[in-house]
């Protein structure tokens, strides 16, 4: 279960829309309540829930797009498999273009994930197998950082034009990496305005939660060189001399500014 410090941590960034936990479930979820409501796609219950405050859970029948592929609830569709969709949404300039992301696209073991249960951060009562976030550029600066402050993991993003919640919702826990996209770049969330654009989705899986909280606890939000006061100042030059000092024992010349 989430810690209350972790709740604190995510709930002191300050994000427009707050950060939500995820949980993939086998069979039906127990004390939690189904959505109820307009049928939508799965990356608008991921906002449903940021504007709601609610937890809840939803199964395939409740997907109006395609999450519910990318979780293996349901198999590829042919039509859309074959790449007439994507030819036919102008989004590729064959099929044959389209059909390669069906062959590449990540999805979590078939029959495994029957319902997702949604909550935000704040109210979380379950340990999340993904927690996601909606940023703005700052925001998404400290998040990112925490991603590798501890182990120095690089950051990438893989995404598709289509069909990016596989990226979001199944790519991260397939693989224990963090994925971000940015909104206004993707059609379905494009589509059907789920976020303005210019904003940071950020995927984090459980393999990362607990070293992205620690690191949140841990790392200056403001790194050194972006704070304006004396004693920082003070401190940079202090460490910025000591690397002239090594260059001078190991023979090298030193450029950072």
């Amino acid at each position: 279960m989430l810690s209350d410090k972790a709740k604190e941590l995510f709930s002191k960034l300050g994000m427009e829309y707050p950060a939500i936990a995820i949980k993939y479930h086998a069979v039906r979820p127990r004390n939690v309540s189904p959505y109820e409501g307009e049928k939508l796609a799965f990356c608008q219950y991921v906002k449903h829930a940021q504007i709601s405050g609610s937890t809840f859970y939803i199964s395939k029948s409740d997907d109006a797009c395609y999450g519910k592929m990318a979780l293996g609830m349901i198999p590829k569709p042919p039509v859309t498999a074959c790449g007439q969709a994507g030819f036919d949404f102008e989004i590729y300039r064959s099929p044959i273009a389209n059909q390669q992301l069906y062959q590449k696209l990540p999805v979590l073991v078939p029959g495994t994930v029957n319902y997702v249960q949604f909550a935000t951060v704040e109210s979380c009562d379950f340990d999340p197998d993904l927690i996601i976030c909606v940023a703005d550029l700052p925001q998404a600066d400290i998040i990112m950082r925490a991603t590798s402050y501890i182990t120095g993991d690089l950051w990438e993003s893989k995404s598709s034009p289509v069909i990016s919640c596989a990226w979001m919702y199944a790519y991260p826990v397939i693989s224990g990496k963090v994925n971000h996209i940015t909104t206004g770049f993707y059609h379905g969330l494009k589509r059907r305005k789920a976020y303005p654009a210019g904003l940071r989705m950020i995927a984090i899986p459980y393999q990362k939660i607990d070293e992205v909280v620690t690191a949140l606890g841990q790392m200056p939000w403001t790194p050194i060189a972006f704070r304006d006061d004396e004693e920082s100042r003070a401190e940079l030059a202090r460490r910025m001399e000591n690397w002239r000092t090594m260059a001078e024992e190991l023979d090298c010349e030193i450029d950072l500014r």
